[in-house]
């Protein structure tokens, strides 16, 4: 099988983590304490797997200047993109309670959480491409690290539009069509950036690294405090824990 088809692949089943959380978050009434304690050991997980497996695979790669400039570049992209998403509603996209606005509250908020959703999948999706550049096998502390950060991702995002009153049809749409976009960014992390310098592909993944953890800082690490409040740092901590024991097996 042509290896940008196993990225695809990879990526596909990354991205349906979202939609095993989205289905658990709409149709299940799972207690706020519950969406949060499984956010922060999800936000543990992506600050492993982006510190591990990005962010230090990018310094081997291309050096310190390549990997800070990258870092910085996606951190600021995805800021600025989610400033302008937020002003139109998306704010909120990944909590679990009241706060996401319905269409009537805000026009327009409903394609906004859409935009927001896309913003937040992509840049994991490419990094399980590209770390099939060189002819290894993907990364599998990556892969694993996505899937589980997605669960609570979908499950939260989906209970908070079920409040806001949207319909089922919106949900699954949505949360199915990110995961066909995670698998077609997961080919393009492949295909695009095969045979790229090692300077260019050390910037890329750091880009993502970036990104990711200003995703987790931004809208995962708020969602996971608003209910467990001081046992966050500790289920984020067994979350890095976990995925760094998987890294270390990998190795």
């Amino acid at each position: 099988m042509p290896e940008v088809l196993v990225a695809g692949g990879w990526g596909l089943l990354a991205g349906s983590a979202l939609v095993v959380g989205a289905l658990a978050g709409y149709l299940a009434r799972i207690p706020g304490v519950v969406v949060a304690g499984v956010m922060a050991f999800g936000s543990g997980v992506l600050l492993s797997a982006v510190s591990f497996e990005l962010i230090a695979e990018a310094h081997e790669r291309g050096g310190l200047l390549p990997t800070a400039g990258g870092a910085v570049a996606g951190a600021v992209v995805y800021t600025l993109a989610n400033i302008a998403l937020a002003r139109r509603g998306a704010r909120h996209r990944k909590r679990s309670g009241d706060q996401q606005p319905s269409e009537s509250e805000q026009s327009g908020s409903g394609t906004a959480i859409a935009l927001g959703a896309l913003l937040d999948g992509v840049p994991e999706s490419i990094v399980i491409g590209a770390s099939l550049l060189g002819g290894g096998g993907v990364s599998v502390v990556t892969v694993a690290a996505v899937f589980v950060s997605n669960v609570p991702e979908g499950l939260s995002s989906a209970s908070g539009m079920r409040n806001a009153g949207r319909s089922r049809r919106y949900v699954f749409t949505l949360w199915g069509g990110i995961a066909v976009a995670s698998a077609l960014a997961a080919m393009a992390g492949y295909g695009v950036l095969g045979g790229a310098p090692g300077e260019v592909l050390a910037a890329i993944t750091a880009l993502a690294g970036g990104a990711i953890l200003a995703m987790v800082a931004d809208t995962m690490i708020p969602e996971a405090f608003s209910d467990a409040r001081l046992w966050t740092g500790l289920i984020t901590v067994t979350g890095f824990l976990t995925a760094f024991w998987l890294s270390s097996l990998q190795a």
